[in-house]
């Protein structure tokens, strides 16, 4: 029989050199999903601002997109204390990514709803 040649030091290290790859990976992901994140709410949250100047005249904006901001960051406040309060109760995430899940098909209730109400001209809205 052959006897290892390798340093025992090698061995003892290599799973330390393995956390810290995971731990790269994970913080690369996060990465990758903070900046899809960012990119997508900085794509929509001024698309508020265009929707309302062209439905509403330029006397209500103000006001109109004051109270859509308020309410989207409401609603992603609520969220975040209402998942962590599922998970105190459930002790598991499950039930709240079905909360979510459940007021994301809320919201598109909401939104293909007012998709099918006749809009008002663009030259109404402005008069």
């Amino acid at each position: 029989m052959s006897r290892c040649r390798c340093r025992r030091s090698t061995w003892s290290r290599t799973p330390a050199i393995w956390a810290t790859g995971r731990r790269a990976a994970r913080r690369c992901s996060l990465y990758i999903l903070s900046a899809l994140f960012g990119l997508s709410q900085g794509g929509i949250t001024p698309a508020y601002a265009v929707i309302i100047r062209e439905f509403y005249p330029p006397e209500e904006a103000g006001v109109r997109v004051g109270t859509v901001l308020m309410a989207t960051l409401f609603g992603m406040a609520l969220g975040g204390w209402m998942s962590g309060v599922i998970f105190d109760l459930t002790g598991s995430y499950q039930a709240a990514f079905v909360n979510g899940i459940l007021w994301n098909l809320l919201n598109i209730g909401i939104a293909v709803g007012l998709l099918r109400q006749p809009g008002r001209p663009v030259e109404q809205a402005w008069r």
